[in-house]
């Protein structure tokens, strides 16, 4: 009589573990149906301004973060790495930084004092409205070359996780 009530249990522990563990990367929609995206103008904290052409031809790593995350101080490392790798590489990959912070001197001293080179903005929340479908920080949102939703990624990612996001750079513009 023991064994039914484990066999009932299994599909839903499977079911649990699920839920509590989501597949990392959660696809945007059909790129037949999913057209370029209209990017806001962006102005970066060191007062330069990004218009929404400047991003056409370019593959985009768009990350949503916090000087509060605890996650962010172990993903972002990775995703400067990228940065820094497609610069050097003269790569057409765009990497943002929105912080979700409010004030810009706490924000330039945290990316000051950790090294990032990846260009940084505020008013992240705009653009989380914009691209995510869940409120999880990080979040890095990806777009290809035509400038298309690809993927609304939530959570820390794996340092050979966010490089692989260079192969971004290979589609077709």
């Amino acid at each position: 009589m023991r064994a039914l009530p484990v066999a009932l249990a299994i599909p839903a522990l499977a079911a649990l573990a699920r839920a509590q563990h989501p597949p990392a990367a959660a696809p945007a929609a059909s790129a037949a149906s999913n057209g370029p995206v209209a990017w806001p103008t962006i102005e970066l904290l060191d007062g330069t301004v990004w218009s929404p052409e400047s991003w056409r031809g370019q593959a985009g790593v768009l990350l949503i973060w916090a000087t509060w995350c605890p996650f962010c101080v172990r993903h972002n490392p990775h995703v400067d790495a990228l940065h820094r790798a497609a610069q050097a590489a003269g790569r057409p990959l765009r990497v943002l930084a929105a912080s979700l912070d409010r004030d810009p001197e706490l924000v330039r001293r945290y990316v000051r004092e950790r090294g990032y080179g990846f260009p940084v903005t505020l008013g992240a929340e705009a653009l989380r409205a914009r691209f995510e479908l869940r409120r999880v920080t990080p979040t890095t949102v990806t777009f290809d070359r035509r400038g298309r939703l690809l993927q609304r990624i939530p959570g820390e990612m794996f340092e050979e996780d966010v490089m692989a996001l260079m192969a971004l750079a290979d589609t077709p513009a």
